[in-house]
């Protein structure tokens, strides 16, 4: 912990160098804020003149032409007089001292050299304690004032910074080969999605073969899930505001629906979230503690009005494909409940070699007005989730105080994937707080009406992302059971190809996924073409192939093929599927 507070240090540090790093070379540059962020920092402000990329070498050299020299970090408490004369050039750092002295706050100026800023802290003592070979800037991007569309756009730039230039190269080496898995550009390569101008931005449309995988994944759900006693409901896309004002949503998410008004009746929305309608399915009916846990389950559509600048590829999306599921249970069957959930979870990780690791995410003390319900029942829940983890053999886990839902605390899974990234997969949320705004009961064994316990739990989150995530996990080379096309027909000539359809009805009669390549082009193109496209296996037909029984497999990654009899490949080919190896 305290490695990687020093850590955060360098790199809240190394943002206040960038602002005066810009304010040495582009006098006249408005400041505004520079936090830590993940694997770096970014600074955003308003400069004199338009800055670009090509700025970057400049402001860079700057930047560890002063850290190399040596200055301490000072921090005074000072007046709101003090803070505004020492800010006076900079507007919007005027606006967050006006902030803190409404909410009568201390404010601070730091001292690093000729470089004075408004800060709360957080720093090194000298920069002498940052390699400045281990700090890159690596992009320069728009950000609105704030995030507010309706406030200045300002310039942002982002910066890496690590320990050591081990740490820096390696980190670069990862993100070089994250480009080349952007599942933008391999998603656009095998097929899977498109977007439309017409049809709107954040609004994904997937192809056959996208939908192939979807599938997939939507089968593996169910199979997985139904024999822990999930029932399948369905719900519709609308609900009226009501609704999610009753359950606790409104306030929270009132600027992320669509609304929707027809002619007969009265306001509509978009349903930002499903777990409303499963509670009134839940609803419909007396219930009794004999009828719990009752498990409902569903992969549906739901939609956010996501502001554009944040939609980026599936990583973000306005309509959101999500494989939801609520228990309504006792107190005392959270635990097994949850306890079940990270098994089926495991499940399907496991099936990606992805390891997962768990985040325990509990509210805010110190701002119990961001969350619903009574102290006693979030203690009651955070600790069954910490017992879950603990019967789980799980002795260290991340904590992750304020990172609760409004409505209660979850356990996330997070997992790393190929190359290094980590992650947010699965969640598995308690919620004492909406069976409360839903009126939601059953009777007790004592004959006594009380509130269900809702857990919400997804296993994949959004499909959209989670196709992304696995895109650039396996670099589009998906394993046989979820590739969309399995096998690879190329017939030499137009002779063969009578004879390819004919082996292609037999390979889909057994449920494999075949496309046959017809067009009148070279082998080796086909050849490319299939390698290209990541299918699992290829096979070249001509004469011997027609005569014989035996077919030459080449499997991906490899540039010879191998002999096999046709029964036994199918025979293989299927047990890889079966068994989703």
């Amino acid at each position: 912990m305290e490695n990687a507070q020093h850590v955060e240090n360098i790199r809240h540090t190394c943002a206040h160098v960038l602002a005066r790093s810009m304010l040495k070379l582009f006098p006249g540059t408005k400041l505004a804020i520079g936090p830590a962020i993940e694997h770096g920092f970014y600074q955003d402000f308003e400069p004199p003149r338009p800055i670009t990329d090509k700025d970057l070498a400049a402001i860079e050299k700057e930047m560890r032409k002063f850290l190399a020299h040596g200055h301490g970090m000072t921090g005074e408490k000072v007046s709101v007089k003090e803070a505004r004369e020492s800010q006076k050039p900079h507007p919007y750092k005027l606006e967050i001292i006006d902030e803190l002295e409404q909410e009568g706050k201390d404010i601070t100026l730091y001292t690093m050299g000729d470089f004075v800023d408004l800060c709360r802290g957080g720093h090194v003592e000298n920069t002498k304690e940052i390699n400045p070979k281990a700090v890159k800037l690596t992009k320069v991007a728009g950000a609105y004032w704030r995030g507010d569309e309706k406030k200045p756009m300002l310039t942002r730039i982002y910066g890496l910074a690590f320990e050591t230039p081990e740490e820096l190269k390696a980190h670069m080496t990862m993100l070089a080969e994250a480009e080349k898995r952007d599942h933008r550009k391999i998603g656009k390569e095998l097929d899977l999605f498109v977007f439309s101008e017409l049809v709107g931005s954040g609004l994904p449309l997937f192809t056959p073969r996208g939908t192939v995988i979807l599938s997939e994944f939507t089968k593996l759900i169910y199979e997985l899930q139904e024999p822990h006693g999930y029932l399948r409901v369905d719900i519709p896309h609308l609900a009226k505001p009501e609704l999610y004002k009753r359950s606790g949503h409104w306030d929270k998410f009132k600027d992320d629906i669509f609304h929707v008004r027809g002619k007969h009746d009265s306001e509509f929305v978009l349903k930002p979230m499903n777990c409303p309608h499963h509670a009134q399915i839940y609803a419909s009916r007396p219930r009794s503690y004999r009828d719990l846990p009752l498990r409902y389950a569903e992969i549906t559509k739901m939609y956010r009005d996501e502001n554009p600048g944040q939609l980026q590829g599936l990583s973000r999306v306005r309509s959101i494909t999500i494989d939801d599921a609520h228990v309504f249970c006792r107190p005392d069957q959270i635990h097994n409940e949850v306890m079940n959930m990270i098994d089926i979870a495991e499940a399907v990780y496991k099936l990606y070699n992805i390891k997962l690791t768990p985040i325990l995410s509990v509210r805010d003390p110190k701002t119990p007005e961001k969350y619903l319900g009574t102290d006693e029942g979030w203690a009651s829940a955070e600790a069954t989730l910490k017992k879950v983890l603990k019967d789980r053999g799980i002795k260290t886990f991340d904590l992750d105080t304020g990172g609760a839902a409004f409505y209660g605390p979850k356990i996330d899974l997070s997992g790393i994937d190929a190359i290094g990234r980590k992650w947010q997969l699965a969640t598995f949320q308690i919620d004492f707080n909406q069976p409360e705004g839903l009126d939601l009961t059953y009777v007790d064994e004592r004959g006594k009406e009380v509130r269900p316990v809702m857990i919400h739990r997804a296993l994949l989150g959004s499909m959209e992302r989670h196709l992304m995530v696995l895109l650039e996990h396996f670099a589009g080379a998906f394993p046989v059971w979820l590739s969309p096309v399995q096998i690879a027909l190329l017939p030499l000539s137009e002779k063969h190809i009578d004879f390819a359809r004919t082996l292609s009805q037999e390979f889909k009669s057994h449920g494999v996924r075949v496309d046959v390549d017809e067009n009148n082009e070279t082998v080796g193109n086909k050849i490319r073409k299939a390698v290209k496209q990541k299918v699992p296996y290829l096979i070249v037909l001509g004469d011997k192939e027609v005569k014989s029984g035996s077919l030459p497999i080449r499997s991906r990654g490899s540039k010879e093929s191998h002999e096999m009899v046709k029964n036994d490949f199918i025979k293989k080919v299927l047990e890889e599927i079966k068994e989703r190896k």
